[in-house]
């Protein structure tokens, strides 16, 4: 690598030659060196991956927004790092940034090879977010979110580094703190949970630094209903409260979607009063959202109905949830193929609880008909339960027949 060529000279040159004797670069020259690196390889180079600690100004402070999106995308595009990421727990003492600790909190915008971005380059991560977001909900996320970490890596860190106009500028971490939020979500349904809260995070920034309240909540919220799945209701049930109070002003769509989240959080650490008065209020606004034109996402009756489940399981009623989780499934949209999935199992799961094994059966099998379709680690582990529960039940011709199926559909490395 020629200096001249590169464009670092002077203090950057000698500085190189330092580095190759084995000694640290100064602290000055890096940035040269990284840009330098940058312009060579054709991708973004950060602190971290060339070796650099983090400069002695910031050593009290986060790593930088972007650098960090960088380091974490390339570790879950990269095939040779899953077993490592897997090992990353879920924590409970995570610290959550409060709002005003991350509006305009991320570093100064750095040109890359980018040289300036505009309108249009924002509504390409919005238009490719949603795109790996129908996958995610058709397929499952096992191989949409290595894409997603490339996309980021690749294309937006690019973007998020390139000179723009105050407004693109904005626009533009807002759709990349979208796009993080889907990224760690699919890191949820992989079951790389400690992964998930980092994504979760990063998206929480963004979202702070282009002042985009809807992502900050819906983040939130994500990270709630990864808490109460994982069984730590108190700290869903903080998360779900944060999320309502960073709320937008928003239609009753949004609050049905927050509501809904409280109750199941309130409903799993035994508030049964709360759980119910959250519950009422959700169903209140959905009723409200469904006399007007839709407002907010994916959030519908079907979702209601699966969150009214979750809430009357938790506080006993079993009967009662499976009847709420019939109801979601007849309701639910056919694009959702991964949660259909997913919760016909859990209704089989509570079908078989009660003694109604044939019912359960045929629940499963309708899971059956479209999990070879899909990718995702909470399915998998679905169908890991399936086994067990009917284990005890083989006698029965209905439980015999699912297991025969299901052991010529699920691969070897699931069986039990």
């Amino acid at each position: 690598m020629r200096s001249g060529a590169c464009g670092m000279g002077g203090d950057g040159a000698g500085s190189r030659t330092q580095w190759l004797r084995g000694h640290l670069p100064k602290e000055a020259a890096r940035p040269l060196i990284l840009e330098a690196f940058a312009r060579k390889l054709g991708r973004p180079i950060t602190h971290a991956e060339a070796g650099f600690p983090q400069s002695a100004g910031e050593s009290n402070a986060r790593p930088g927004t972007v650098e960090a999106l960088i380091d974490l995308g390339r570790q879950d595009m990269d095939p040779s790092r899953r077993g490592v990421l897997g090992v990353s727990l879920f924590s409970v003492a995570l610290t959550v940034p409060n709002w005003p600790d991350v509006v305009g909190r991320m570093e100064a915008i750095q040109t890359g090879q980018v040289q300036r971005i505009g309108m249009p380059d924002v509504h390409t991560v919005v238009a490719m977010t949603e795109r790996i977001s129908e996958l995610d909900d058709q397929f499952g996320g096992r191989h949409a979110r290595p894409m997603a970490a490339a996309f980021l890596v690749n294309t937006v860190t690019p973007y998020l580094r390139a000179e723009a106009s105050e407004a693109v500028r904005k626009a533009m971490m807002s759709a990349a703190s979208d796009l993080c939020y889907l990224t760690g979500y699919m890191a949820v349904d992989e079951g790389i949970h400690g992964l998930a809260q980092q994504y979760y995070l990063k998206a929480l920034e963004l979202a702070g630094a282009s002042e985009d309240h809807l992502t900050y909540c819906t983040t939130l919220r994500g990270m709630s209903v990864q808490a109460v799945d994982l069984g730590h209701g108190r700290a869903a049930m903080r998360l779900a409260d944060a999320a309502a109070a960073a709320s937008p002003k928003t239609g009753p769509r949004m609050r049905a979607f927050l509501a809904g989240q409280q109750a199941h959080a309130s409903a799993q650490i035994g508030e049964k009063a709360k759980a119910l008065m959250y519950l009422r209020e959700a169903e209140s606004a959905m009723d409200k959202a469904e006399s007007q034109q839709k407002a907010f996402g994916s959030y519908d009756p079907a979702a209601l109905n699966y969150h009214t489940s979750q809430v009357r399981y938790e506080l006993g009623d079993v009967t009662g949830a499976v009847e709420a989780m019939k109801q979601s499934d007849r309701l639910r949209y056919d694009v959702y193929r991964r949660t259909r999935v997913k919760e016909r199992a859990i209704l089989a799961e509570r079908q078989i609880a009660i003694g109604h094994v044939e019912a359960a059966c045929a629940a499963w099998h309708s899971a059956l008909d479209d999990y070879p379709l899909v990718q995702s680690g909470r399915a998998d582990q679905r169908m890991k339960n399936m086994l067990k529960l009917i284990r005890p039940h083989l006698k029965n011709h209905a439980a015999r027949d699912l297991n025969d199926r299901a052991r010529m559909i699920m691969p070897a490395s699931l069986l039990v």
